[in-house]
């Protein structure tokens, strides 16, 4: 598992340069008028929830949420943000590369109809993201969707690391989902440039 204080400190002190106090813009314009979007009912997982912006849409919107992040921190804030477990709105901490934690609340294979990425994809360590498609592949019933905000800009270092969009395209192809949707997102924030957004579906 990775180290979390790091993360930890950063909801501690409010150094979450990335939050926005409500769900991002292009993935809450899809959720809710884009005829092309996933419809409840199902249970969905945002990995890397943070402060649970988009876990709360998703539950608003009738799926039965489950925001998991391996900050404590995060989940804590979710929780005040957003309120304590309820049937449509749950939270773990958990990391999401640690399948043994995973099976061990219930999150086995084939375990849920969704995943919502927001962050995450972007704050792992780019040498985890075969692993990361991995997890979330495994995590999904056969028809299951991903449902994605990937942040394409070329800038070095990071977090947040950016990416190519055509190779990762590819990643997602070779992890074995198929394309619904993969274009420049709609609606993102003027410094959050190069924003694509996929929605992917497990055959």
């Amino acid at each position: 598992m990775s180290d979390s204080a790091p993360w930890d400190e950063r909801y501690r002190t409010g150094a979450d340069g990335w939050e926005l106090g409500r769900p991002t813009p292009p993935l809450e314009q899809f959720l809710r008028a884009e005829p092309r979007r996933p419809l409840p009912p199902g249970q969905v997982l945002v990995p890397g929830c943070g402060r649970g912006h988009e876990a709360a849409l998703l539950a608003e919107l009738g799926f039965a949420a489950l925001g998991l992040d391996f900050s404590a921190e995060a989940i804590t804030r979710a929780r005040q943000l957003h309120g304590d477990d309820r049937p449509v709105l749950r939270w773990l901490q958990a990391d999401l590369l640690d399948a043994p934690a995973l099976e061990a609340a219930g999150l086995g294979p084939g375990s849920v109809q969704g995943v919502l990425e927001h962050t995450c994809f972007c704050a792992i360590d780019p040498a985890q993201r075969p692993d990361y498609l991995e997890a979330v592949v495994r995590l999904l019933v056969p028809g299951g969707w991903l449902l994605g905000l990937f942040w394409c800009h070329g800038r070095p270092g990071g977090p947040p690391w950016g990416s190519d969009a055509a190779e990762l395209e590819q990643d997602l192809t070779a992890a074995g989902l198929e394309p619904l949707v993969w274009e420049p997102a709609q609606g993102s924030l003027q410094e959050r440039d190069n924003e694509w957004l996929g929605l992917w579906r497990r055959p």
